[in-house]
């Protein structure tokens, strides 16, 4: 059962450290009132573009950095792995792994934006690997924060 699905976005006109500061407020929001026993970030494994990969970089570092503050346990899947958790394939596009997280949380409709299906897929991805990990599954999927290009890209 999915509580809440969004994505976190910042006004591309904004300074970096604007935005940084920006995506850290929310993320420390969040974290207070969803307390999640663990949060999935999205591992930055590659990209084309220097300039967006040091941005995700920088956003996936503050997730990791603020859930780890928090008492929160943290792990990192790359986006394949996410893909193959989720739709059975590495090489799924966003539409395939979109409607695999509508199927799978029952949702009447795909979730929107992109990213916040990501984020969706990160969580369901770390219910599908935590018992290979021997983690606990109780609210695993509690958080799942996706550092994506649309929040902090230049």
């Amino acid at each position: 059962m999915a509580i809440s699905l969004g994505v976190i976005t910042t006004p591309k006109t904004d300074p970096l450290p604007a935005r940084l500061a920006a995506l850290r407020t929310e993320f420390t929001d969040l974290i207070a009132e969803y307390r999640p026993q663990v949060v999935a970030v999205e591992q930055v494994f590659f990209q084309v573009n220097v300039r967006t990969a040091m941005s995700v970089g920088q956003a996936s570092g503050l997730a990791l950095a603020e859930a780890w503050l928090a008492g929160c346990e943290v792990v990192q899947y790359t986006p394949n792995q996410v893909k193959d958790a989720v739709a059975g394939w590495g090489g799924a596009d966003k539409l395939q792994v979109q409607k695999m997280v509508q199927a799978r949380l029952n949702l009447s409709a795909l979730p929107k934006p992109a990213d916040a299906a990501d984020a969706a897929a990160l969580a369901l991805c770390h219910l599908a690997m935590s018992p290979m990990l021997g983690k606990r599954r109780a609210d695993a999927a509690s958080a799942a924060v996706a550092a994506h290009s649309g929040g902090v890209s230049t």
